[in-house]
């Protein structure tokens, strides 16, 4: 397997031009945003439920600040990873260099594991640096450790989809904007299709829940792992990079 020049030549790459350090730096920003606008809704509430105990036994730490942080760092990945794709192979067919790179005695699957592995990678980093935020909830609450996991596990997994797909995108053109649109559009309508779930009937409405990624995130969010969700995210994942597979394959073929 040679994956792993692959994997470091996009590393680097992802490094040594402005697109990880802006996108890191915009991710942290508005992360750190919404955490601190609900942290202080939270407080709010705490202080008011002193007056109400009963109301204050139901408050959790977990469920009124990470939940809600989970759902909106959900938001912004959306508009994100579509940023963190989009050059993956729009560049190298720009510039010329697919052709030459699918000439060096490396398989398609390596190059678009190594890739996607990369870009993955960085993607773990984004979420890793929003552990700062229960590490500092930690200090003045009891946290729930089971929905904190499964959180995060449901945004690993719906940022595997969104990476997949980024990369599809990628594969299908020579433009690096063109790439990002279609990545966003694609996750859009994949992201409100539930929406219409009430008004399609019970056949379709059932498919229409089914197919939305956000139903799906639901159920993480919540602390709850099921492996419809589970399967859910991994045949997603799987599809894009197969029907990407076999759009490199058709470079080739056509020279």
């Amino acid at each position: 397997m040679r994956v792993w020049p692959v994997f470091k030549k996009e590393v680097r790459l992802y490094f040594t031009s402005p697109v990880a350090y802006v996108v890191f730096t915009i991710f942290l920003v508005i992360s750190g945003y919404f955490f601190s606008s609900i942290f202080a809704f939270f407080s709010l509430m705490s202080m008011q439920a002193t007056m109400n105990p009963a109301f204050a036994r139901d408050l959790s730490v977990t469920e009124g600040i990470m939940r809600p942080l989970f759902s909106n760092i959900s938001v912004v990945m959306l508009l994100l990873v579509p940023i963190l794709t989009m050059r993956l192979f729009a560049e190298e067919k720009k510039s010329g260099t697919i052709e030459l790179l699918l000439t060096y005695p490396v398989r398609d699957g390596e190059v678009l594991i190594g890739k996607y592995v990369a870009a993955f990678v960085l993607y773990l980093v984004m979420l890793a640096a929003t552990g700062l935020y229960p590490a500092m909830l930690v200090r003045f609450a009891r946290l729930e450790w089971g929905p904190l996991l499964t959180g995060y596990l449901g945004l690993v997994l719906m940022g595997g989809a969104f990476l997949a797909v980024g990369v599809l995108a990628s594969s299908l053109t020579e433009n690096q904007i063109v790439a990002a649109v279609a990545t966003f559009g694609a996750l859009l309508i994949f992201w409100v299709i539930g929406w219409s779930a009430d008004f399609a009937g019970p056949g379709w409405g059932k498919l229409l829940s089914h197919l939305s990624i956000l139903e799906h995130f639901d159920s993480f969010a919540k602390g709850v792992i099921d492996t419809k969700d589970m399967i859910y995210y991994l045949n997603f994942t799987i599809l894009a990079l197969f029907l990407t597979l076999r759009s490199l394959e058709s470079k080739r073929w056509r020279g």
